[in-house]
């Protein structure tokens, strides 16, 4: 078997290249080992644009990618791939990032099919909280869409590729116009050419949650112009497969950035959800209040990480759904159906002895107003009926 040509290769005389583990228009990501520090890590080896010669070059593309990965070792997050490090070599930017083991949730939808809503809670409510991290530190992710979403064999839900997208689109605009990346997920006020802000990564968040449960996204189009003329204009198709998440879906979806559903808001419902609760339209919610989930392994094992290797991440990602709690409705019938069965038996008793006395014997008694019924209950005084209810 023929080498990939690179491998073997040492990035700013610390990081060697082992293997490719996935390749796009915008570079190559290799697994790679930290000679400094002993450790596996994940490098971007970052490619420009094909059409960056006419459009200025490649070194204000490579400029700005490096400010913005920069940025992104500003903040730490439990499901956001880290940046560990930005080196410049060959006069382009290399990023590397913790390694991830697992499977893209693209490659999930792929082979499985749509998600239940419940486990499509549970992986939006965990890339929600990368972003609510990342817009506190001030930084964008710019291109939220399920192949940046990582089901690591360890159970987590991690999103990489924070400030790898540059300021001004996924990986800038032709020189027609047209967006590099995946404009089916691009929020409506981008495709109109204004700044992105941090409402624009709830918008992709719920094109993800829309494709998650509904198999394809709601915007995609046979051409980038027909796909950004959909998201800015048109209204996504009904949602069919989504259940108790489709007002999440649909509070996240709204064209006007400002009628959106917040952020704590929607990661609240996403959290019920997850938990096999019924979210609410309104302030509150049905259903138990949920935890953050439990950190993952610790910093540089061999389960943490930013690129995607081999294994299978379905059944990790996914939490096991309780048993419904038991129904009460069976204990409340034999209740009134006992409580039906006293009543007659008394009233025949009062009918048969008239409104004699108890024979001496701590029997029970119906006056004939039959405002009261006592039967014996063991050898102890009479258990009235609110008694009763509490014994059964």
């Amino acid at each position: 078997m023929s080498e990939v040509p690179g491998t073997g290769r040492v990035i700013a005389d610390r990081y060697r290249l082992l293997d490719p583990l996935g390749e796009g228009g915008a570079g190559i990501v290799w697994s790679a080992r930290d000679e400094v520090l002993g450790r596996e890590v994940a490098v971007k080896e970052v490619r420009a644009p094909e059409e960056a010669p006419s459009a200025g070059g490649a070194e204000p593309s490579y400029s700005r990618l490096e400010r913005e990965a920069r940025a992104a070792t500003r903040f730490s997050h439990r499901n956001a791939v880290a940046v560990h490090d930005v080196v410049v070599q060959d006069a382009r930017p290399w990023i590397v990032m913790e390694l991830v083991r697992g499977l893209a949730l693209s490659d999930v939808l792929a082979a499985d099919g749509p998600l239940s809503p419940r486990r499509a809670a549970r992986i939006g409510a965990e890339v929600l909280a990368a972003l609510r991290a990342a817009h506190d530190a001030g930084v964008l992710h710019r291109d939220v869409k399920p192949g940046n979403v990582l089901l690591g064999n360890d159970g987590r839900v991690m999103v990489k590729d924070f400030g790898i997208t540059p300021a001004d689109g996924l990986y800038g605009l032709t020189v027609t116009g047209e967006p590099i990346g995946s404009p089916e997920y691009l929020a409506p006020e981008r495709a109109l050419g204004r700044a992105p802000e941090p409402e624009s990564d709830l918008w992709s968040l719920g094109v993800l949650l829309y494709a998650a449960t509904e198999g394809r996204t709601p915007f995609g189009r046979d051409t980038a112009p027909d796909t950004l003329r959909a998201v800015s204009e048109e209204e996504p198709p009904p949602l069919r497969r989504a259940g108790a998440l489709a007002p999440v879906i649909e509070g996240l979806l709204h064209k006007d950035p400002a009628e959106r559903l917040t952020a704590s808001d929607a990661e609240r419902r996403l959290r019920i959800l997850a938990a096999g609760g019924t979210g609410s339209s309104g302030g509150g919610a049905a259903g138990p209040p949920v935890p953050p989930a439990a950190d993952g392994a610790a910093d540089g094992g061999s389960g943490s990480g930013t690129a995607v290797a081999a294994g299978d991440a379905g059944a990790g990602a996914g939490t096991p759904e309780p048993a419904e709690p038991p129904s009460r409705t069976g204990v409340l019938v034999a209740v009134g159906a006992l409580v039906a069965l006293l009543i007659a038996g008394g009233l025949a008793w009062a009918l048969a002895n008239g409104d004699d006395d108890t024979d001496g014997r701590g029997g029970g008694k119906v006056p004939s107003g039959g405002a009261t019924v006592s039967v014996r209950h063991g050898p102890g005084a009479p258990v009235g009926l609110a008694g009763l209810a509490h014994l059964v």
